[in-house]
């Protein structure tokens, strides 16, 4: 913690009584640091905040976020198999240049990194089941939010028994104009085993 110089007191203050002398050093930080706005910022019409608030969690979708939510739901299912199937091209697009994937273990990596780790055989996937899927779309049908729980089998483990993982995982892609949509965040969560 920085340490903080305070002012030299006056000879007065010290003859006053001892909570004033104590307010008054509570007081001098934030007198001290203090700073006024040269420029107060510019009035938002309310007009402005309605058009720009992400459509409510409850109620219907319009139109076209359901289509939306739609498209994303048929893409996701495509990119699990796509992963399985080592189909880069798929994967290529699906996953924007930005990407950032938090694996259920922490570790992270960015689409060159996980499509790399895929070709060396380190993210390998013999199936990966979807258990359940939501998707939730917004700003008109250029922004998804998806959760799921899906189920992946790798290779069984050196003892021979079953490698499977449980995974609860969110992703958000965004509808780019050009490239369709992208897979702009991932992450995922170690689900326990069922007993």
């Amino acid at each position: 913690m920085p340490m903080i110089f305070f002012p030299p007191l006056p000879r007065s203050l010290f003859l006053m009584k001892r909570s004033f002398i104590v307010g008054a050093l509570l007081a001098l930080p934030a007198l001290s640091f203090a700073q006024v706005p040269t420029r107060l910022p510019t009035p938002v019409s309310s007009k402005a905040l309605l058009t720009t608030l992400p459509t409510p969690l409850s109620g219907p979708m319009s139109k076209k976020n359901a289509a939306a939510a739609q498209e994303v739901e048929r893409l996701e299912r495509a990119r699990f198999a796509a992963q399985v199937d080592k189909n880069y091209a798929f994967l290529e697009r699906v996953f924007a240049d930005d990407l950032v994937y938090t694996h259920a273990s922490g570790k992270q990596n960015g689409k060159l990194d996980y499509l790399q780790s895929i070709r060396d055989g380190k993210s390998v996937y013999d199936k990966i089941e979807v258990e359940n899927i939501s998707v939730r779309a917004y700003n008109d049908g250029t922004a998804a939010a998806v959760h799921g729980q899906i189920t992946i089998y790798q290779p069984n483990k050196p003892d021979g028994t079953p490698n499977v993982a449980h995974l609860k995982y969110v992703t958000m892609q965004i509808k780019d104009p050009k490239k369709g949509w992208q897979v702009v965040l991932w992450q995922s969560q170690k689900q326990p085993e069922a007993k």
